[in-house]
């Protein structure tokens, strides 16, 4: 596990209490395995709102680009991104600003925006 990051929860008495007894037991072998195992059986159980969320927001770091084939399958579909990029978001020249009005719903960028003047004035009011 490369990237990990360290979190901290308050847990009643009882709750830490019951954790710890099946530890003892030998269901888990340490109170991060059991808190491992829980988070997974909650990510599994919310895996098809996770996958809706990530296509609905099309979340990346790095460089998405987005052309006119992509946004006219999002019309198709009657979908619409919520883009948030942390580094490079490119709107090919080849999408029409009807195009882009009909499928973006908004735009977050940390980083750059390469779009045309026409694109980007249409989407003006959905750029943060």
């Amino acid at each position: 596990m490369a990237d990990i990051e360290k979190v901290s929860m308050n847990l009643s008495v009882v709750d830490l209490g019951q954790i710890d007894l099946l530890v003892d037991q030998g269901f888990y072998s340490s109170r991060t395995d059991f808190f491992r195992a829980a988070i997974r059986t909650q990510l599994t159980g919310h895996d098809e709102a996770i996958k809706q969320a990530v296509v609905r927001t099309s979340s990346v770091i790095g460089v998405i680009i987005f052309d006119r084939e992509r946004l006219e399958r999002m019309q198709h579909n009657n979908e619409q991104a919520r883009i948030v990029v942390v580094g490079l978001l490119i709107l090919s020249n080849d999408i029409s600003p009807e195009l882009a009005q009909a499928t973006i719903k908004s735009i977050k960028v940390y980083g750059s925006l390469r779009a045309s003047a026409a694109v980007k004035e249409a989407l003006a009011d959905r750029i943060n």
